[in-house]
């Protein structure tokens, strides 16, 4: 009987053991909402100098502490988040640091480049806001540090892509060309569209080693215009579609949200005392060539006869360009402008005209900007 009331007591014990240990292994450890960390900034005013574009040397540093969820073992993921002040965090330019780095610097070309993306103009101060957005977990609200406010000056620097496609060949010694005038990832520019060359590439060197293209053929038929997303690749990928309707297309492709539409763009014709229009004011001449230098302008070598002319939009009379008063033969006008005058001969007749009217989104709906640049050359 002693044998059995001991044996029971062995197994009791052991048996409270096990329970304790139990006991503790349920104990979790568990997060609190947290506690963000302290963010700051090497400088809060900064004027960007295009002359320190090739300067690798960090203008800009922001350094922050990490945040406190609780226990030690937490794995943080840090985002520096900068947005334009009042814009309340709807489009900020983010960058996801990597494990255990708690700083983040920008050289001149590289904070330049973000400012331009966040849409401020070169040569114009701007407020914009700086701060550190901390998670553990996709599942979990991030925090975030403490705000740090700036007033920054970007500098406008030109940038461009290149067009090929049927309509050359797909040549990348003589492409076409979209514009940025800001470098702001957003490029622009006109491509003629011939009948069955609707297939074209965007490069950013006049090479294949990298170009953009679309992920699957976009809409095709009968659209006047079109929208479709776009890939940035080094392979594969397929070729880039306009409307099948030949004409201009105004294109605006934008790299950030990898887009691109493909729309009717207006178009500028001269009218007036030309060789092929006897009787003066009712046959176009179209400026047909595409200048991208800077300024979006049309151009071509017109005849004239002695006399004047003007400068019309879309072949009719809603928006028409003429000298300023008093004329001083480099402005014309859309405000009651008047006639041009011409002496006989060939001219190079070269018009200027903002990218923001060449696209049918601003077409007759919109007027263009009242007043344009132009240029005769005799031949």
């Amino acid at each position: 009987m002693k044998t059995i009331l001991t044996r029971l007591l062995v197994l009791s014990s052991i048996a409270l053991l096990i329970l304790q240990g139990c006991k503790k292994s349920d104990v979790l450890v568990t997060a609190n909402s947290g506690q963000a960390g302290a963010l700051r900034s090497s400088s809060t005013t900064l004027v960007l100098k295009k002359a320190s574009l090739n300067d690798t040397t960090k203008v800009i540093n922001f350094a922050f502490t990490q945040a406190n969820y609780g226990y030690s073992g937490a794995s943080v993921t840090n985002t520096l988040q900068i947005d334009k002040a009042g814009d309340n965090w709807a489009n900020p330019i983010s960058s996801t640091l990597a494990a255990k780095v708690l700083s983040q610097g920008y050289n001149t070309a590289d904070f330049n480049n973000l400012l331009l993306k966040l849409g401020l103009v070169g040569g114009t101060s701007a407020s914009i806001n700086v701060r550190i957005s901390q998670s553990i977990s996709t599942s979990v609200t991030p925090i975030y540090s403490n705000i740090v406010a700036m007033t920054v000056t970007p500098f406008n620097l030109t940038s461009w892509l290149y067009l090929v496609g049927q309509f050359n060949g797909y040549s990348t010694t003589a492409p076409d060309s979209l514009f940025s005038a800001t470098s702001n990832g957003i490029y622009t520019g006109i491509l003629n569209v011939t009948a069955g060359n609707t297939r074209f590439l965007v490069l950013p060197a006049k090479n294949f080693n990298n170009k953009y293209a679309t992920v699957t053929n976009p809409p095709s038929g009968n659209a006047t215009s079109l929208t479709y997303a776009t890939e940035y690749v080094s392979s594969g990928g397929n070729d880039l579609y306009a409307p099948a309707t030949p004409g201009y297309y105004f294109i605006t492709l934008n790299t950030n949200a990898n887009t691109i539409s493909v729309v009717p763009a207006n178009t500028y014709s001269v009218i007036g005392a030309t060789a092929a229009d006897a009787g003066g004011y009712s046959i176009d001449v179209p400026l047909t060539k595409y200048v991208n230098d800077g300024v979006t302008g049309w151009q071509a070598i017109v005849a004239f006869r002695a006399g004047d002319f003007k400068i019309r939009q879309n072949n009719d009379w809603t928006y028409s360009w003429g000298t300023v008063s008093p004329a001083d033969g480099v402005t014309l006008t859309d405000s009651n402008g008047g006639n041009i005058p011409i002496t006989a001969g060939s001219y190079q007749v070269s018009f200027g005209i903002a990218s923001s009217a060449m696209g049918a989104s601003a077409g007759s709906s919109s007027p263009p900007s009242v007043t344009a640049p132009y240029k005769l050359v005799k031949q």
